[in-house]
């Protein structure tokens, strides 16, 4: 696992029961993302977009690579709990658990798109 300091924007794959935690993005749907802090790494910085977003509790598990073309990482993370705190930027009816089948029209990353597929229920 690499803890080196993160740059760029960092997205968040939270896979959880065959599902896939998706945020609005104004246009449609995508994975929770921000930047990092000074110093902080892709693994905190996921699991503090989550929270900060959705107040659920994740931990950033580990970068996928290859890092995208346009200099993003998404990072893997677990889920710790299973109904998110108050505080999140998106109430939990604003945040959607797409079930891995309809996530095809979803705008991700390659790298991520691999994941999933080695992650899709049968």
């Amino acid at each position: 696992m690499s803890l080196e300091q993160a740059e760029g924007v960092v997205r968040a794959v939270v896979v959880y029961d065959g599902r896939l935690l998706l945020v609005p993005d104004g246009e449609g749907w995508t994975l929770p993302s921000g930047t990092p802090e000074p110093a902080e790494t892709a693994q905190a910085t996921a699991a503090r977009i989550v929270y900060e977003l959705t107040g659920y509790l994740v931990d950033g598990t580990e970068p996928l690579t290859p890092r995208d073309t346009a200099g993003e990482t998404a990072v893997v993370c677990q889920l710790l709990s299973e109904s998110p705190s108050d505080g999140g930027r998106f109430a939990p009816e604003q945040v959607r658990w797409a079930p891995m089948e309809e996530t095809a029209g979803t705008p991700l990353p390659a790298s991520v798109r691999t994941y999933l597929r080695g992650h899709t229920p049968v």
